[in-house]
């Protein structure tokens, strides 16, 4: 499996500045979640609090099953006060964006955002941008949620949401070149390589979720397909439309810098 690490930015024109500051709110509400526990299993976003208006603030028990065993035996999932009931109970769909499950979780994301945010931004300009990318990250809740509506698994993390940012870049960058790691060397390939096998994992999985109605191994599958999906769709529709790159504004200022 390839491993990205990095990509070509050298047709950049400063930095991404949307980017940056997505990057820096995931690790500070990722810094809140580890001084208050709580903060996870309140704000995460549950699909049957989503589908009932209702803010669950109680553990709910669900049946697991006992591998060594082979019976099914109870388990709880952890439920915390949130915003309240409906209609505040909606907004952790856009905080549940901002949250992870763990180190690996979030490093995960922040990478591969770092690595692949900064050229769809420079395109889209870091307004859209930003809308995009909420956007992204709702419809990939969406379609999760629509999967199993009653699930009492807490749906969060970056992932849905930079799945579209990835989508975009397939359709944007297809050509990019992207460095990775394959079995300990660094090999530069087309970014349609990389981001061809990462959809085919996410699609071949999310298939087995959407059978199941269930999140795969903790990775909710069905979101990163939602996000992938709608980011193809809006790069396509705004490619279609003649979308050209959008200077920043530290750009900007550098160019009025030079005339003077």
């Amino acid at each position: 499996m390839l491993f990205p690490i990095s990509d070509d930015d050298r047709l950049l024109d400063g930095p991404a500045w949307a980017t940056i500051l997505l990057i820096v709110a995931n690790v500070l509400v990722f810094g809140l979640q580890l001084a208050d526990p709580a903060l996870t299993y309140g704000w995460s976003a549950v699909p049957e609090e989503i589908t009932s208006g209702r803010d669950l603030v109680n553990d709910r028990p669900i049946p697991g099953v006992d591998p060594a065993a082979e019976v099914r035996t109870p388990a709880d999932i952890p439920q915390r006060p949130g915003p309240g009931p409906a209609p505040w109970i909606y907004l952790t769909v856009l905080s549940s964006m901002f949250m992870h499950g763990g180190y690996a979780h979030i490093a995960g994301n922040v990478l591969y955002l770092w690595i692949f945010g900064d050229n769809v931004e420079h395109r889209f300009g870091t307004g859209p941008f930003l809308l995009f990318y909420l956007a992204s990250g709702v419809a990939a809740t969406a379609l999760q949620v629509a999967l199993g509506p009653h699930g009492l698994v807490p749906t969060l993390g970056a992932s849905g949401a930079i799945s579209g940012v990835l989508g975009a870049y397939l359709v944007l960058f297809p050509t990019n070149r992207v460095y990775a790691l394959f079995f300990f060397r660094v090999v530069s390939v087309p970014a349609v390589v990389v981001l061809g096998l990462w959809v085919a994992f996410q699609f071949v999985n999310g298939y087995g979720a959407i059978a199941s109605a269930e999140q795969m191994g903790g990775v909710a599958y069905g979101a990163h397909v939602g996000g992938f999906v709608t980011g193809v769709a809006i790069a396509l529709v705004l490619r279609a439309r003649g979308l050209r790159e959008q200077p920043n504004a530290l750009a900007r200022a550098e160019a009025v810098g030079r005339r003077r």
